[in-house]
């Protein structure tokens, strides 16, 4: 399965990506070592959006737990992602935000990444995942 993620992203020209506590939505949960993942350098952080694809290196589940007297609690993963390409084009809120509820590949990224400006992992779609490898 593929993944996607924005997230703070200091180095946006890093060879390697390291994650903590990411929150995860949308099936993020499941990403693990050798998932491939779509990365995001967040808007809302001043960053350009679609910056790489890269593999996961390393994903700790065990190392973030809820924490105790939360009720409702979005499961979080720290994760080390290596690039293996870097986008070509732009690719972000600007270019995805008219799509927010419009369905398609465009929508389910909008859907995902914008309806709820937070950071996060989330899983994507085969569709998704291929229409994004036309970007990078």
């Amino acid at each position: 399965m593929a993944f996607a993620l924005k997230a703070a992203i200091a180095d946006t020209g890093a060879k390697v990506f390291v994650l903590r506590a990411q929150k995860t939505m949308y099936g993020g949960k499941a990403i693990a070592a050798g998932d491939t993942v779509y990365v995001f350098a967040s808007e809302n952080e001043g960053g350009p959006g679609l910056i790489a694809k890269g593999i996961v290196t390393a994903a700790d589940h065990a190392g973030v737990k809820k924490p105790e007297g939360v009720a409702r609690y979005t499961p979080r993963v720290s994760i080390e992602v290596t690039r293996a390409a870097t986008a070509t084009r732009p690719l972000g809120r600007a270019q995805l935000r008219p799509f927010i509820g419009k369905g398609g590949v465009r929508g389910e990224l909008a859907d995902r990444f914008y309806k709820q400006a937070t950071d996060k992992i989330i899983g994507l779609s085969d569709e998704a995942a291929a229409w994004l490898d036309g970007w990078v």
